[in-house]
């Protein structure tokens, strides 16, 4: 499923010929936009250059979950004329999930714990700030697979009753070993299969700052460098790491903000 393609979203939000300026939708909490430019065009966000596309002029950008300020997109034509748009994002309301029967450990690591966390932290993020020029992101996103929602992005969690961070992915249920494709054209940039929190891990670089992750894996099919595409088997849903159950945990990064891969790919397709 395509739910997002440079082909298709034009002109959806326009700024009229003089701006030469588009964007494929509206401006809301977890969204990852895609907008255009002419060629030869600077943008900037929130005053920080982000990279644009020389063949297409495409660009993208994520909001994060709690973002409330307005948003400042200036584009700097090849003359260095300079334009300012400003957007005001759409706020969501999060339900609670609640989640129990997690071993103690998982929820309140020891220091030993800690230690590692951190550390498996900095790989993970170090994967997910890649600022390559692959273009793979203005294809747009599918599910990786299809199955019952056991978990919403943003929504915050209780774990064992105690209040922990919101969930900032989907979780889909399925049997273990269930087949779990990519959902986008990508590279991969990350192969673990043991992190303290997302057991089997895998994460795929899609170009300009936007990534994929899916967690808990059973098994991994792919290496560190592989160029993958979209529908290809790169692993099989299991229990691993903080989990109380077989399931994927799904999510899209824009650099160091997690989005809401259901904005991204749209429904789940039928079967799910």
């Amino acid at each position: 499923m395509k739910h997002i393609c440079l082909a298709t979203f034009l002109a959806v939000v326009w700024f009229g010929p003089a701006s030469a300026f588009e964007l494929d939708g509206p401006v809301i909490q977890g969204a990852l936009r895609i907008g255009m430019v002419g060629p030869g065009t600077a943008v900037t966000l929130d005053g920080k250059p982000i990279r644009v596309d020389p063949t297409s002029g495409g660009f993208v950008f994520g909001i994060s979950r709690d973002r409330q300020k307005p948003l400042q997109i200036v584009t700097s034509d090849s003359e260095g004329q300079p334009q300012s748009f400003t957007f005001v994002v759409s706020v969501r309301d999060y339900d609670i999930e609640r989640i129990d029967g997690l071993p103690p450990r998982k929820v309140s690591p020891n220091t030993t714990d800690l230690e590692r966390i951190r550390r498996e932290g900095r790989m993970i993020l170090a994967a997910r700030t890649r600022d390559t020029s692959l273009v793979h992101v203005f294809s747009g996103f599918r599910w990786p697979m299809t199955g019952r929602i056991s978990g919403r992005y943003g929504n915050q969690r209780i774990l064992n009753g105690k209040l922990r961070r919101p969930h900032l992915g989907i979780d889909i249920a399925a049997p273990q070993g269930s087949p779990v494709a990519a959902s986008a054209d990508g590279e991969v940039s990350l192969v673990e299969t043991d992190l303290f929190y997302t057991g089997g891990t895998i994460v795929l670089d899609h170009g300009h700052g936007v990534t994929s992750i899916y967690s808990h894996l059973a098994s991994v099919g792919v290496i560190v460098g592989q160029a993958v595409l979209e529908g290809e088997r790169i692993g099989t849903v299991g229990s691993t790491g903080r989990s109380t159950g077989p399931h994927l945990d799904w999510r899209i990064n824009w650099f160091d903000l997690r989005l809401d891969p259901e904005l991204i790919a749209g429904p789940m397709p039928a079967g799910g």
